[in-house]
């Protein structure tokens, strides 16, 4: 297949390329400037220098493509999330971004579009295992808002005749994550604190596992996935398994009032219960995480990156 992936530089993007280019597809992604261009082509791929905002450019880097794949985010490190500012691109991304993607796929009359989004849209679920069907609540926070406006867009694709595919990606980390690396750094300064009890799930998915869930997205029938280890852990374990990777001290414990002033809106998702299945993945598509839980992924971590 020839796919076109729109932020196949970036975290997801990355490994999704190597992972495409490997089983012999076609990948052109897009890459801005010329160090982007040589990590495509260092993956195998093709680079394809766009505006990801200018209509008539996306029209031209999906022209023939099989399969259009957006993963694109800008995701603010952890110390800026509390600024409803820092999530200003990735909404944008997420929203207009989106749009403008599926709007070029169907003019060109692309087959199939894979959109990433993330599983923090579903509502409390307490210890009930959540799946596709559970409910879903934004929160008030115009960062879920923008998560489902997004996966409206290939909802609307499906409608046209194509076939669309959300995949709710859980917490993602992985060595090579920002996210991951700030994390450990953190959590070696005792600045990663563990709010409330911690009894609430927390859902995770290496990144070589969600990246390998992509390329697999490519055969599913139009829905939503959810993408997912199977193994969720309450906060507080993954926390103390976070700390037992990066050498540190246990979290310091602190209230959970303090998580709207740490985190901002993101603290509104953050501290709900999320233990979500990955049931309908794996029964549509022959994924499985190779990484089956967080005790697993930590030791992999820990393991690349050293004691730091």
């Amino acid at each position: 297949m020839k796919i076109f992936v729109a932020g196949g530089t970036g975290v997801l993007g990355r490994p999704v390329l190597g992972v495409l280019t490997a089983a012999g597809h076609r990948a052109r992604a897009t890459a801005r400037g010329p160090a982007k261009a040589d990590l495509v082509r260092s993956l195998g791929g093709e680079p394809a220098d766009l505006d990801l905002y200018d209509p008539d450019a996306l029209r031209r880097g999906v022209a023939g493509c099989d399969a259009v794949v957006r993963l694109t985010t800008k995701i603010p490190p952890l110390r800026q999330m509390r600024r409803r500012a820092a999530w200003a691109e990735t909404n944008r991304l997420r929203t207009v971004g989106a749009r403008l993607l599926v709007d070029a796929a169907i003019a060109e009359r692309v087959p199939v579009y894979i959109h990433e989004s993330i599983t923090f849209v579903y509502a409390d679920g307490g210890a009930g295992w959540l799946n596709e069907d559970a409910y879903v609540d934004d929160g008030g926070t115009p960062i879920i808002r923008a998560v489902l406006e997004g996966e409206r867009e290939a909802a609307r694709f499906s409608q046209s005749g194509g076939r669309g595919v959300v995949l709710r990606f859980a917490g993602l980390y992985g060595p090579d994550a920002p996210s991951t690396t700030d994390m450990v750094r953190m959590a070696r300064r005792r600045m990663l604190p563990r709010l409330g009890d911690g009894t609430h799930y927390f859902s995770s998915i290496y990144v070589p596992d969600a990246a390998r869930a992509v390329a697999a997205a490519l055969d599913v029938a139009a829905g939503v996935y959810n993408v997912c280890d199977d193994g969720p852990v309450p906060l507080a374990e993954y926390l103390a398994l976070l700390a037992a990777a990066a050498g540190a001290p246990a979290p310091v414990r602190l209230p959970a009032w303090f998580g709207p002033w740490i985190f901002g809106d993101v603290w509104t998702y953050f501290s709900r219960s999320q233990r979500v299945s990955n049931g309908r993945f794996t029964k549509a598509s022959e994924w499985t995480p190779a990484v089956k839980d967080v005790s697993q992924g930590w030791s992999l971590v820990a393991a690349s990156l050293g004691s730091g």
